[in-house]
């Protein structure tokens, strides 16, 4: 193969109301909108393009594991421990629905969140290396 796939460019996630969904990821997630209509919003998020696509009721970007558990599909990532902390603490101030901060047998901590239309995402305290060094953010 001469080619390869260089970078994720956009995720879709499914909501029941456009308007309200990038109300909320504007406001709690700091979500920037670069366009925005009656069926979807393009949402600049954490260094990608997000689609919110207007969808059927109980359409999540979820799944449930070969042991019957929601997954999500999504994992931001933060630069540390304290960051992690920081935003676990900010999420909760500002009410989004958040698990406890977990370790769960890798390096690094993690929380889960959702979105108002029950949309599960990961945040993770390691910064991946190579983005690290791209934008050259100190440890």
């Amino acid at each position: 193969m001469k080619e390869t796939l260089l970078r994720i460019g956009t995720t879709y996630i499914p909501v029941t109301n456009v308007e309200r969904s990038t109300e909320w990821y504007v406001t709690k997630l700091d979500a920037e909108v670069s366009y925005k209509d009656e069926d979807k919003a393009i949402l600049n998020l954490a260094n990608q393009s997000m689609f919110l696509v207007k969808s059927k009721e109980n359409q999540t970007a979820n799944f449930i594991d070969v042991h019957g558990e929601e997954r999500f599909s999504l994992t931001f990532e933060v630069n540390g421990l304290d960051a992690l902390q920081t935003l676990h603490g900010d999420f909760i101030s500002s009410g989004i629905v958040v698990g406890e901060i977990e370790n769960r047998g890798h390096s690094g901590r993690n929380f889960v969140f959702y979105d108002p239309d029950g949309n599960k995402f990961d945040v993770w305290s390691e910064l991946s290396p190579v983005f690290r060094e791209k934008y050259v953010i100190p440890q």
